[in-house]
């Protein structure tokens, strides 16, 4: 009988042991790897070296003993689309570095950029403590990595949390240049596939079921700063409150840039917030199902901007949880593509000077773990604390604790019923900026915001026909520039534009004034001009505005339009031609 050996195979999933004999071939070895890792017969490679040199194929004719593989040997197996260099993965990551994530994933721009980034902290000579020349460096004067905390600490304000970026030098400094580095994101559901015992609650092993969740105050943030363009902005969305005291909610579309103030840091810069349709009290808030949400989400791209917060008057770490869940940050680190996420959330709160002030803040990957798989609560009597849920027959949920000190000072470890809500919070600051920017235009008298009904203010075509007869500027981009006006034209139900608004959108974005003349000539505003003054609203310049010249007024006196389908019919009809009901 051959004498068995045991050959460790290390993957991006860990070290598994695969029991052989030297007389066996290349081909029957391959077979039970690819059984043990659950691959299919060509979905992965095995190499003798850790740098992918020396592959061992599935040959008939070669055995292991032939190819000096040993009891005891390590390989290391790569799946395929790890299996060869990646000049894509080269791109997007720090140079030297290759991990064992997700390379096909499409991470963000601005995570694509800060990723090329040299992110080291660069200090000049100084006069007292270096006693070198201009060209040496020494302790005092070398450049300091983005990480480096006790940098961090000397700002002002001092800084708590790394940039992200920064975290990920950290984990691939070092001598194996994180070479096996994976972000995990953390679970807290049974595995499923177990075939050992019977499902839970009738049965769990040490394989299926999750480890326990040890809180712990994270150390970086996905996003370093929240900054609003312009006070216009905040101010349209706190006037909801002024006007009726009630809570408020919005979603705030914007852009990533890079925030310089924090090495590799990155800012979420706030251009518009929608208002979905909501139920708000003084007390309490209640979202209603948004038929536009998909259409909002849309046009928001075409215009060069994303969904990265909301607006809030109340702290629901659950609640930032949810949304932080729906919105996953792509990243190529981790096997699932994704880890943590950039949504932040912004609050409106009173301070003790009796002026609003603006909060910024994200919960932990943690949080987000808990809130996704339905393992924290909230105390209704102490919104200060949330409650971890205990296991019952229809949800296995791990034992959460946390860490706090005694009053004699010691530090000890405290189960997560009740959780301070601090554990979970990471501050974000946020700020305007000294010079104002304007992503959309400001008028004195603006289109109304969508889903304020409660207050009288609606979007229709009566709006729309007063919001153009004050705006009569000459510049045209200048008017049409309101992104609660560019959302009423997509979404209205009269005559929705959501299949001819490509070319204003891409005006908008690039600022192009002769984009949007062209636009302005099409037949769809043509229509929208026709619609707006059957409304009882005379429009200033009219014929200016037209989409035929000088007989569009003329034009406009005679066609009618049916009470009906609103369809503009030509003069002398009795029926129209759309929908062929009666004029009257």
């Amino acid at each position: 009988m051959a004498e068995s050996i045991i050959i460790r195979v290390q993957s991006p999933d860990g070290v598994k042991r695969i029991t052989a004999t030297k007389r066996e071939t290349a081909a029957t070895f391959l077979k039970k790897v690819a059984k043990e890792f659950g691959f299919q017969n060509n979905g992965f490679s095995v190499y003798i070296n850790r740098n992918k040199t020396g592959e061992i194929t599935a040959s008939s004719n070669k055995s292991l003993n032939l190819l000096k593989i040993k009891h005891g040997d390590l390989l290391f197996l790569f799946p395929s689309s790890l299996a060869g260099p990646s000049s894509e993965m080269e791109m997007s990551v720090p140079p030297g570095f290759k991990g064992f994530g997700t390379p096909n994933v499409v991470e963000d721009e601005i995570d694509q950029y800060l990723s090329k980034q040299d992110g080291k902290i660069y200090r000049s000579r100084d006069p007292q403590l270096c006693r070198h020349g201009p060209l040496g460096k020494c302790v005092h004067c070398v450049p300091l990595e983005p990480f480096d905390e006790d940098y961090l600490n000397h700002l002002e304000p001092p800084v708590k949390h790394m940039s992200f970026h920064a975290y990920i030098r950290k984990l691939t400094g070092g001598a194996d240049k994180g070479k096996f580095v994976a972000l995990e994101n953390i679970s807290c559901k049974i595995k499923s596939g177990c075939e050992g015992h019977l499902p839970w609650p009738n049965g769990i092993c040490t394989k299926c079921q999750p480890s326990a969740i040890t809180l712990n105050r994270q150390k970086y943030r996905h996003v370093d700063n929240i900054m609003f363009e312009n006070h216009t902005v905040a101010d349209r969305f706190l006037d909801f409150w002024r006007k009726t005291g009630n809570q408020h909610f919005g979603y705030l579309y914007g852009r990533y840039t890079e925030h310089k103030d924090i090495p590799l840091g990155i800012r979420a810069e706030v251009a518009a917030i929608y208002e979905p349709p909501q139920i708000g009290t003084q007390n309490s808030l209640e979202l209603l199902e948004d038929p536009k949400a998909e259409v909002v989400d849309e046009i928001a791209a075409k215009l060069g901007l994303r969904k990265d917060t909301y607006f809030l008057s109340s702290e629901e770490c659950i609640t930032a949880g949810d949304f932080q869940n729906k919105h996953p940050n792509m990243c190529r680190l981790s096997p699932d593509g994704h880890f943590g996420s950039k949504f932040v959330t912004a609050v409106a709160t009173g301070g003790p000077d009796n002026q609003v002030h603006f909060e910024g803040y994200q919960v932990s990957n943690q949080c987000m773990a808990l809130v996704r798989d339905e393992c924290l609560l909230p105390c209704k009597d102490a919104p200060e604390l949330g409650y971890a849920k205990e296991s019952s027959s229809e949800q296995y949920v791990p034992d959460v604790f946390y860490k706090d000190v005694d009053k004699f000072g010691n530090e000890i470890t405290q189960l997560a019923r009740p959780l301070p809500v601090e554990y979970l919070i990471i501050d974000i600051t946020t700020t305007f900026p000294k010079d104002p920017v304007y992503t959309f235009s400001i008028s004195q008298n603006p289109f109304p915001i969508e889903n304020r009904d409660v207050l009288g203010e609606t979007q229709d075509f009566h709006s729309l026909a007063t919001y153009l007869s004050q705006n009569t500027s000459s510049v045209f981009l200048d008017t049409i520039s309101d992104f609660h006006l560019l959302l009423f034209l997509v979404t209205n139900e009269v005559m929705p534009l959501q299949d001819s608004i490509s070319l204003l959108l891409e005006a908008v974005r690039t600022r192009n004034e002769e984009l949007a003349q062209t636009w302005k000539r099409s037949e769809q505003w043509a229509t929208i001009e026709q619609l707006c003054s059957t409304v009882g609203v005379q429009l200033p310049g009219l014929q200016e505005y037209g989409a035929v010249g000088g007989s569009t007024h003329t034009a406009t006196a005679a066609m009618w339009a049916c009470q009906h389908c609103t369809f503009m019919n030509q003069p002398g009809t009795g029926h129209c031609e759309m929908c062929s009901l009666p004029r009257t």
